[in-house]
């Protein structure tokens, strides 16, 4: 209830900044967005060793506390700058602000995760995750509605600071989780500082099988989600005119993405983790991505009428793709972070989670930029996500059986699994 709580005021902070963040790159259209990206990919390579040094060197209180802090005054230093955006301009304020959000949302995000897989074994991990990503949706959910509710009263700069009470809330959360866990049996040992190589994470992504189809799920996976952003980003240029409606309609397109991955996480997620493993967690949205692509080959950016709603069909495809992308698949990959040591799941997997990840999107944003220009459309666009999706499927499946993840609990209990005796 804890690690739910706390997450639901994670996803809160996020989910306030985060149509703050969108409504620039609206403002600017996909052009500005291999820029934004590009410098979000240099400095995460160059966070990446810093970050390797805190997980190194401090225990798990400290890391955590120093962090989500950062953040927090970096949310309140922001404030004056948003007063002037107009002044400053969109594209300005838009380089700075949004690499910052990118930032925090995979460090504050991923460290979150990180510590879960820290306190949870695997078979809870498999019966829990599902019901504390719930906690964040409902947060994810909670975020968008309280920011429409105060953009028009408050204006958009001073969101940021009901998003850095949020995060506050949440370290608090952590900390005393924290606390609880170090008093319990075993679990005394886990709050040290995990050691190593401050470039651990670059290394186990070339030693691990499992990091390496973890790092090519995510560069194929992410770039569906991309390409959506990128062509959503040219719509809303064309259909929005001020930051208040940019940054309305990116809060509702978050508001009916996270109710979707709200409802998978009720229903389908944690049936499907149980029943059939983490694995098929991975497996399941891609080959939704794949009929969702398929969708946008063959309607193109109409309309289309869902439950009495009129909604373009990149939409559709933006809230399909994000909705199961965080309402089964973030839990899914975190249910395996907890069979990998320690090391594998602070350093290794944040470094997938941000310099990869970010990778990816120079990679798909330039994409889309270039095959603009050569005249290739939304459809074709689609097209050739369609056939990236099929790859994503087969790497999906294989990483829920990668040979270097230590096995399920049950299954070493079970005489089934047992060795064979020697003769």
């Amino acid at each position: 209830m804890l690690s739910a709580l706390a997450f639901f005021f994670v996803m809160t902070a996020y989910y306030i900044v985060r149509p703050v963040r969108d409504q620039l790159s609206g403002a600017v259209g996909s052009q500005s967005l291999p820029l934004f990206y590009g410098v979000v990919f240099l400095v995460m390579l160059l966070l990446t060793p810093l970050f390797g040094m805190l997980v190194a060197r401090f225990n798990r209180k400290q890391l955590l506390g120093w962090s989500y802090s950062f953040f927090v005054l970096c949310l309140i230093a922001f404030v004056p700058a948003f007063v002037a955006q107009d002044h400053i301009g969109a594209r300005q304020l838009g380089v700075v602000f949004y690499v910052w959000v990118s930032v925090f949302n995979l460090f504050v995000v991923s460290l979150f995760w990180s510590f879960m897989a820290d306190i949870f074994g695997s078979l809870e991990a498999r019966k829990v995750f599902p019901l504390i990503a719930l906690g964040g949706m409902a947060g994810a959910i909670f975020g968008p509605i309280i920011t429409k509710l105060l953009v028009q009263l408050i204006g958009v700069a001073l969101l940021l600071v009901v998003s850095a009470a949020a995060l506050l809330l949440a370290l608090g959360l952590l900390l005393r989780l924290s606390a609880q866990q170090e008093r319990r049996d075993g679990y005394a040992q886990q709050s040290e500082p995990v050691g190593g190589s401050l470039w651990a994470g670059v290394k186990e992504l070339w030693s691990r099988p499992f990091l390496r189809y973890m790092a090519i799920l995510m560069l194929l996976g992410d770039g569906i989600g991309t390409l959506a952003y990128a062509l959503m980003a040219d719509y809303a240029k064309a259909h929005f005119h001020d930051n208040v409606a940019r940054t309305s309609f990116y809060n509702d397109l978050d508001l009916v993405t996270n109710l979707l991955g709200a409802v998978l996480q009720l229903t389908l997620t944690r049936w499907l983790m149980i029943r059939h493993g983490a694995g098929w967690g991975l497996v399941v949205p891609a080959l939704v991505n794949l009929a969702l692509l398929l969708a946008v080959v063959g309607l193109g950016i109409s309309d289309v009428s869902l439950l009495g709603f009129s909604a373009p069909m990149l939409a559709v495809m933006m809230v399909g793709s994000r909705g199961f992308a965080y309402g089964m698949t973030k839990p899914a990959v975190d249910a395996l972070y907890t069979r990998v040591p320690r090391e594998t799941r602070y350093k290794g997997k944040n470094f997938v989670e941000t310099a990869v990840w970010r990778f990816g999107d120079v990679l798909v944003t330039s994409g889309v930029s270039v095959l603009g220009k050569f005249g290739v459309g939304v459809a074709g666009m689609a097209a050739i996500g369609a056939g990236v999706s099929v790859c994503a499927t087969w790497v999906a499946r294989r990483a829920g059986h990668s040979p270097d993840l230590l096995p399920e609990p049950e299954a070493v209990a079970s005489p089934e699994h047992a060795p064979p005796a020697e003769a």
